[in-house]
């Protein structure tokens, strides 16, 4: 995944082993490689598994400031692994939270998760996101886990989990309403969510950023993030920045 950003360029480079899970490993390992723009130089090496978990919730959290009222909020994780842990952590920091409720597919995993962030777990996805303001997709699930009727109409959904063409967590009554992804190329390119419901992309996140008007609607509202290599290098450099007290 290269790209460039600022004065620096990178690349990740990313090993999936769902194996590892078995062991109490990493399913994910990655390296992050970043050089100077301006003459080639390599300046870093860094966890790329640590930054994609720690920028995938904050690219959520951007997305739930952006998309969610402006309240304190009931919050549904779906998923109880390293991403449903960086999720809470990171939406923390944009709204307040008046009630969490987790679901697994281990209810052991889902107590375990809930013990530790103060949540109350669920047995069921229903139970989990009836009145929830938003709800995180954060499972391996190749097939729908959410469907669209248990949600409320101003729900904001992030939708994380499935980032490949043959897999999906998300029905397709829940890709009815808005549909904002981080990129269009990627968005109709790579999500099983959104390919496989025929949905419609609304808009880029960076489009609502930087001021284009969300059009009113009835239905849930999704996000779906894939990941793009721009972001794992903005991080990276910030990362860089900090540590060294440079800026390329």
């Amino acid at each position: 995944m290269p790209a460039a950003y600022g004065g620096v360029m990178g690349a990740k480079m990313v090993t999936f082993y769902p194996g590892n899970a078995a062991s109490g490993g990493h399913t994910h390992q990655a390296v992050i490689q970043l050089f100077r723009a301006d003459n080639g130089e390599p300046i870093a090496v860094l966890d790329g598994r640590l930054v994609t978990e720690m920028r995938t919730a904050a690219m959520s959290a951007v997305a739930v400031d952006l998309l969610a009222p402006p309240k304190k909020i009931v919050l549904a994780i779906l998923g109880s692994g390293v991403q449903a842990r960086s999720h809470f952590r990171a939406l923390s920091l944009v709204r307040a939270l008046s009630e969490v409720r987790v679901w697994s597919r281990s209810q052991d995993h889902a107590d375990k998760l809930a013990g530790e962030i103060g949540a109350r777990s669920t047995a069921t996805v229903e139970d989990a996101v009836a009145g929830a303001d938003v709800v995180l997709t954060l499972t391996s699930s190749p097939v729908p886990i959410l469907s669209g009727q248990w949600l409320k109409k101003d729900a904001v959904v992030c939708a994380v989990g499935a980032v490949t063409p043959e897999r999906r967590e998300l029905d397709d009554e829940c890709m009815r309403g808005p549909v904002i992804v981080e990129c269009r190329e990627a968005g109709s390119r790579e999500p099983g969510d959104i390919l496989l419901a025929k949905a419609q992309i609304t808009a880029e996140i960076g489009e609502l950023l930087n001021g284009a008007e969300r059009l009113p609607s009835d239905r849930p509202t999704v996000f779906k993030s894939v990941g793009i290599a721009i972001e794992d290098i903005a991080s990276a450099k910030l990362v860089y920045d900090r540590i060294t007290g440079q800026n390329w």
